[in-house]
């Protein structure tokens, strides 16, 4: 195969993944908001590394990673459901004064942005659903799946997913980062207690759809 041809078909795959707005993305926008585009930009290349790693579970033909999740989708649904409502409880509560906010949004410590790529990392990780996604992408690139291509075309594919779904939260993150240092007090509440409801709500979703099933 063209490797230009599976890289661009990796990129397709990583902005399908990345683009529709769910928790993570409100996270990420948050985030940006806040504390400006370095932090937004690092929680998103978090989720963009979550969808490598799922491309890589099903590009390298890794069956007996894809059995194992398969095997816990409950418990890993459970955890990230409980994950989505604790920063959507967390983000509806934080009352951090906005000059706080003005020192934080020019903090680019490392720790500080470490946490932020893992946070968002973990609630990538902790969607099985992802995992079935790639399965089906995958398949549609002649066999690839499971590892029926050569290690250098899973990678090719790999490779252009984490830099489609990077390059669609630098392209998020900056665009947004041009109005983060016009937010006052005010709207940092709004967006707070918005984005708060709304992640919480998906994680609600998740935790009812995993009762229903479990009985």
């Amino acid at each position: 195969m063209n490797y230009v041809y599976l890289v661009l078909s990796g990129v397709v795959m990583g902005l399908i993944a990345a683009v529709p707005i769910g928790p993570v993305n409100l996270i990420c926008i948050r985030r940006t908001f806040a504390y400006g585009p370095v932090n937004g930009f690092v929680s998103g290349l978090g989720a963009a590394l979550g969808d490598g790693v799922f491309a890589c579970v099903t590009g390298f033909g890794l069956t007996w990673v894809a059995q194992l999740i398969a095997g816990y989708a409950t418990i890993i649904a459970l955890v990230g459901g409980a994950m989505m409502v604790w920063f959507g409880y967390h983000t509806f509560v934080d009352k951090t004064p906005i000059t706080r906010l003005t020192e934080d949004r020019n903090d680019t410590g490392s720790s500080t942005l470490v946490r932020a790529m893992a946070s968002s990392f973990a609630l990538t990780v902790t969607n099985p659903a992802t995992l079935l996604f790639f399965t089906t992408m995958f398949a549609g690139l002649g066999g690839l799946a499971g590892g029926a291509g050569s290690f250098v075309d899973a990678a090719m594919v790999v490779a252009g997913v984490v830099g489609g779904s990077a390059g669609w939260w630098l392209a998020l993150t900056t665009l947004i980062g041009l109005f983060h240092a016009r937010i006052d007090e005010r709207w940092v509440k709004t967006i707070n207690r918005a984005s708060g409801v709304i992640v919480a709500l998906f994680g609600l979703a998740v935790l009812v759809r995993l009762v229903i099933k479990l009985y």
